[in-house]
């Protein structure tokens, strides 16, 4: 038996004793309306300039996590990132995360697991712009990304990644922006960003759904409205959210970043003219 698929019952298992402590704490999980998310059809790195970053090397994972491969290939792989900031979540200080490839990013430990219960499903906190069964084995599937070089952020992109087993296509792309406390927010944006293109799948071959939003990986959340329901994907397919510390929705004003392109823009255009009649 594929050792993915015979692990299932044990975290079958595990899922349900989670279900019971959740229930017997008593979670909070808060939902947050569809129509926070906002029309647009680029990465935030798309604005900023720079590229997506380098490619996410595995440390650890679950099946075929192929740990320390140069490509960053893997299934249910992660990889820990030391972030030289401090990022305060569900009232905890954390500086340094994992990027799982299933779609999210985790505090404390790596997570493999790869059947969305929600993002309060996880034994540990996380962050999910789209939890579902990643697997970019396929060479025609593209990898995750992360880049760091900007002071106080950290940006990682699931970018064109296929979904288990081995799928290629149709493919999802998808990216996080996560930042610190000593980064200065612009108006319109916020400490968390989710921002998605095109996206083709939440259907794999172990899971019909997928989950988006927060977990304190002791049962509470705040979760997209349509997470773990069917029909997920074509709602976020080009659209973006920033989130506060608070984890609530910004209220949206006109993209900063595109009026910094439309600006820059706007004085080549000037600049060129006054060259020319000179």
């Amino acid at each position: 038996m594929h050792m993915k698929l015979g692990l299932t019952l044990s975290r079958l298992a595990t899922a349900l004793v989670a279900v019971v402590a959740i229930g017997a704490a008593q979670a909070a999980v808060t939902t947050v309306p569809q129509s926070a998310l906002v029309a647009s059809d680029y990465y935030y790195t798309d604005l900023i300039g720079g590229g997506i970053g380098n490619v996410v090397v595995t440390t650890g994972g679950g099946n075929a996590a192929n740990v320390g491969q140069a490509d960053g290939r893997n299934d249910d792989g992660f990889r820990f990132v030391n972030l030289g900031f401090n990022v305060n979540f569900f009232g905890n200080t954390y500086s340094s995360l994992y990027i799982n490839t299933n779609g999210n990013v985790s505090f404390g430990n790596g997570i493999s697991a790869y059947v969305p219960t929600g993002p309060t499903g996880a034994n540990a906190p996380l962050i999910s712009p789209f939890f579902g069964d990643v697997d970019t084995r396929n060479t025609a599937s593209g990898v995750v990304h992360v880049r760091t070089d900007v002071a106080n952020q950290i940006i990682v992109t699931w970018d064109n990644v296929g979904y288990y087993n081995l799928q290629g296509a149709p493919t999802n792309s998808f990216q996080l922006v996560l930042r610190g406390e000593d980064y200065g927010v612009p108006v319109g944006e916020g400490s968390i960003g989710f921002f998605y293109k095109d996206m083709g799948w939440e259907r794999t071959a172990t899971s019909t759904t997928a989950a988006v939003g927060f977990g304190d990986g002791q049962g509470n959340a705040k979760v997209l409205e349509g997470s773990n329901t069917a029909g997920l994907f074509p709602v976020l397919d080009n659209h973006h959210i920033w989130f506060d510390p608070n984890l609530n929705p910004v209220s949206q004003v006109p993209e900063p970043g595109a009026l910094a392109l439309l600006g820059i823009g706007l004085l080549a255009g000037i600049g060129a003219r006054a060259r020319k009649s000179a």
